[in-house]
């Protein structure tokens, strides 16, 4: 189905003007959204997804509409992972908690300016090369490989060479004051540390995005589908963070079910690649008979992936012991971070949040909670942080 200019006016209008109001009415002001207003905004963000692919069913067909679906839930699943990296530069430069709604609209907004750079890129590229397929395939299934790799602390640090270099070359402060991206210091103007956490997030966007495209293009060739799908899945991911924030370390397997997806994906792109073969050091030009993957198999497979993914991790006693002693570290060092917030309301959910994941974690299996990364040292930081309590609660 061609899709007219008048179509893509109106959705990109409409994203476009989604944008706007998330900034005017939500983001100016700075302000710790709370648990059910993130609820609310991000079931309106998926609501209005939805709605938008039943639009596609009804008037582009079943094949178009379980193409944007397919791409959709992908895109989405990818975007959840891309959280754990925003929140750990968030928790590397020590976003104020109040402020961090502001760096992830910026981040959502170069994130789909990037992937629709790389969108009219790739489809640029697949209208004139087809072995581009070939490409895209194995892109996928090295990231794959890569997400089964042992993770590594030091690939997640935010002060990486791009921030180094611009903290060397231009003035830079510690110091936040407040969202402002310069601020006055000894009477010369120099960078917060907000802007330096928005280059970091915008570094990452890039990084996501040569992985998220690829994976898109596996499953539909439609420029439409692909720039809907991708940009409704970035819509609401401000406050679906908010939202699962704490739960994000739950999902211990969500690693292994994307590199499932992604591979996939991948071969499926392979498939397709052999059967549209041109390149001539393959079946001498000419196209493998293989076989295609339908759109409804990939929906099944994603979808399928996904649920026993989420469900493996929600019920382990493993991936329980572990989110509830990563949240307990988290909110001991954030209570312990007098830069956190000066929210003093804020900093005494912290520190009743920190008291209930104590009385959770006593009550799990020892050889679970003992198992966990760096136990010692997460027990001590609990420890400070009820001294700090202790001295903060007697003034």
């Amino acid at each position: 189905m061609t899709v007219s200019p008048l179509i893509w006016g109106v959705t990109i209008a409409v994203i476009l003007g989604l944008l706007a109001f998330d900034y005017f009415f939500h983001i100016r002001k700075a302000h710790i959204p709370t648990l059910k207003e993130a609820a609310i905004w991000s079931s309106i963000y998926v609501g209005l997804a939805i709605i938008f692919g039943v639009l596609v069913l009804v008037f582009g067909g079943v094949t178009m509409g379980g193409e944007y679906f397919a791409g959709y839930i992908t895109e989405k699943a990818l975007s959840v992972d891309n959280l754990f990296v925003f929140l750990i530069i968030m928790a590397s430069f020590r976003v104020p908690r109040e402020d961090q709604q502001k760096v992830l609209l910026f981040g959502i907004v170069f994130a789909l300016i990037a992937r629709t750079g790389f969108i009219f890129l790739g489809a640029a590229l697949i209208n004139s090369f087809s072995w581009i397929f070939y490409l895209f395939g194995l892109i996928l299934l090295i990231t794959a490989g890569n997400l089964l790799k042992p993770e590594d602390s030091e690939k997640d640090e935010a002060n990486n060479f791009i921030i180094r270099i611009a903290k060397r070359v231009l003035p830079t402060t510690d110091h936040y004051d407040g969202d402002k991206l310069m601020t006055v210091e000894n009477g010369k103007k120099v960078l917060t540390p907000m802007l330096l956490v928005m280059v970091a997030i915008g570094g990452t966007d890039i990084l996501f995005a040569l992985d998220s495209i690829p994976a898109i293009f596996g499953l539909t060739q439609n420029t439409f589908i692909v720039f809907t799908a991708t940009a409704f899945s970035l819509m609401g991911l401000r406050q679906l963070y908010f939202l699962i924030d704490g739960l994000l370390d739950r999902l211990i397997y969500l690693s292994y079910g994307l590199a499932a997806i992604l591979a996939f994906i991948g071969v499926k792109l392979v498939l397709h690649a052999l059967h549209e073969n041109t390149l001539p050091f393959i079946n001498n030009g000419e196209h493998v008979e293989v076989i295609e993957v339908s759109t409804g198999l990939s929906l099944s497979v994603i979808i399928g992936v996904l649920l026993v993914t989420v469900i493996a991790s929600l019920v382990s006693p493993a991936g329980k012991a572990q989110t509830a002693v990563n949240n307990a570290r988290r909110h001991a060092n954030d209570y312990l971070d007098l830069s956190y917030t000066s929210d003093d309301s804020e900093r005494e959910r912290i520190y009743r949040a920190l008291c209930e994941e104590e009385k959770q974690i006593l009550q799990m299996d020892k050889k679970y909670r003992d198992k966990v990364k760096d136990i010692e040292d997460i027990r001590a930081e609990v420890a400070r942080a009820h001294e700090e309590h202790t001295r903060y609660s007697s003034k």
